[in-house]
């Protein structure tokens, strides 16, 4: 009997530990355009051609047709997958959400070689609009998608209403302070990242050394594209989109909005892109958001800040519900 009760106890350990490893959700891996990589809503293509070249641009259309539309505009780490929790509230108070993932990002198509720029990512978002019939709408941007959604405010601005910024990078033109890079040294960088580098950064950088599963969920794309087959050209694009992060000045393009604009700052934020390779005699603290975010309501004219203290880059997900009460307030 006690052969029979010890060989059960051994079966069952090892039916625990075979479930376990079944259960284990690191073993995937992704392509370049995420394949397999299952989004909250339904992914459509806009197919189009630009700079010599045939392009997807992957994005999600929720709600009716006939409500208002709001456009969500993703950051450099990320694409429009993350943006679920607003996409869902906002639909639930009656309007229409647009999320594209820009090319060289999510679901969409990776070049070989693009001129980014955000003039021409404001003009497929715009062309990805007009196909879809939409003549105006509310822009909202997050970190890089911030410095695209004011190049979207001032290039249509018959057809912008609305701008809410989440803090944006670009408050400061970054080549004033550092010096510029080639691609090919961001694409260097690329390739020697790690799972915990990125996971690390954000922790660091972004969650005040704070971690979650639901952070952890966030960097899921990345986890499957680093062991994937076209990780090489992901790098690549990675690496190109730095560019105009660097060298395009948002800055002198606040005084030509025109639309009313909300500022919603996590106040603990200080994302300095380029603080590693400052300019020689160069002393300033790069990313001290609170000053930043306040220059800047200074400059756009008919604007409004919103301070939410203690949090960081990502106050969307460090603090949903406060996120939610002031995201709303601004929409109003």
């Amino acid at each position: 009997m006690k052969m029979i009760k010890l060989s059960t106890s051994l079966l069952l350990m090892v039916l625990i530990f075979s479930c376990a490893s079944k259960n284990q959700k690191d073993d995937y891996s992704f392509d370049k355009e995420l394949n397999g990589f299952q989004y909250p809503f339904k992914v459509n293509n806009f197919n189009f051609s630009s700079q010599n070249q045939k392009l997807t641009m992957a994005y999600m259309d929720i709600g009716k047709k006939s409500h208002p539309a709001i456009v969500l505009l993703h950051g450099k780490n990320f694409s429009g997958y993350y943006w679920e929790r607003i996409a869902n509230d906002l639909l639930n108070k009656g309007y229409r959400v647009i999320i594209p993932d820009q090319i060289g990002f999510g679901k969409s198509t990776k070049p070989g070689y693009y001129l980014y720029s955000f003039n021409q990512l404001a003009l497929n978002t715009k062309n990805l609009l007009n196909s879809l019939k939409i003549k105006n709408y509310i822009v909202v941007g997050h970190s890089m998608g911030g410095m695209l959604a004011v190049n979207m405010a001032t290039m249509y601005k018959e057809s912008t209403k609305k701008l809410i910024l989440i803090n944006p990078i670009g408050l400061e033109p970054y080549l004033q302070f550092i010096e510029y890079k080639d691609p090919e040294f961001f694409y260097e960088n690329e390739k020697k990242k790690t799972v915990e580098m990125f996971r690390n950064y954000q922790k660091k950088n972004y969650y005040d050394g704070k971690w979650s599963d639901e952070y952890e969920k966030l960097i899921v794309p990345f986890k499957g594209q680093i062991k994937g087959k076209d990780f090489d050209l992901v790098a690549w694009n990675n690496a190109l989109t730095y560019n105009p992060i660097f060298t395009e000045d948002i800055v002198s393009k606040f005084s030509q909005i025109q639309v009313p604009t909300a500022l919603i700052i996590g106040t603990r934020d200080t994302t300095g892109p380029g603080r590693g390779w400052k300019k020689p005699g160069v002393t300033r603290k790069l990313g001290q958001y609170k000053k930043l975010a306040e220059n800047a309501k200074w400059k756009i004219k008919d604007s409004k800040l919103y301070e939410l203290k203690g949090l960081g880059h990502m106050p969307q997900f460090e603090d949903y519900k406060r996120f939610q009460k002031v995201f709303f307030q601004a929409l109003k």
